[in-house]
């Protein structure tokens, strides 16, 4: 039945959403390419998946820069917004709800900047992280950036 609600996603904004959170849950847990994967697809359908671009580690540290900025103030402005409609973000239950809601909404968030801004997708995003991340700086990097996002969270009050 998913997938008959999927031949309209329009129609059912909430089931592609839901579909698409769990692919992307598993293409991070398992690293095998399925966000935007469908039966259809499987069969022989046209191929949604564009052809990967690879990243120098200096376009890598450019686009992680680019990802966590997103990432980060998609996550603050959804905290704000909360707050503002008198939700508590210390009640462990909002806490869970929000971390949920808002990973998803940043996550797409910082995608769409990487696409708009550089012409890379997610995956081409991860994969030059796999290939770069052991070059000291672009490890140094990547660390920093962690280290950044997390110090302007907690100054935003966003629940780690």
């Amino acid at each position: 039945a998913t997938w008959e609600f999927m031949d309209s996603p329009e129609d059912h904004p909430k089931v592609k959403r839901a579909v698409e959170r769990f692919q992307k849950l598993y293409e991070s847990m398992s690293g095998e390419d399925v966000v935007g994967w469908t039966p259809k697809k499987a069969k022989g359908g046209p191929s949604g998946v564009a052809a990967k671009k690879e990243l120098s580690p200096e376009e890598l540290m450019k686009a992680a820069t680019i990802y966590f900025e997103a990432l980060t103030e998609k996550m603050i402005e959804i905290a704000k917004s909360w707050q503002e409609s008198g939700k508590n973000l210390r009640d462990p239950e909002v806490s869970k709800q929000y971390q949920l809601e808002a990973s998803t909404d940043a996550n797409e968030a910082a995608e769409e900047k990487l696409k708009d801004e550089l012409g890379i997708t997610m995956a081409d995003f991860r994969s030059a992280v796999d290939k770069h991340s052991r070059i000291p700086a672009v490890g140094q990097t990547l660390g920093m950036l962690q280290i950044k996002q997390q110090q302007e969270l907690m100054a935003a009050g966003v629940p780690m």
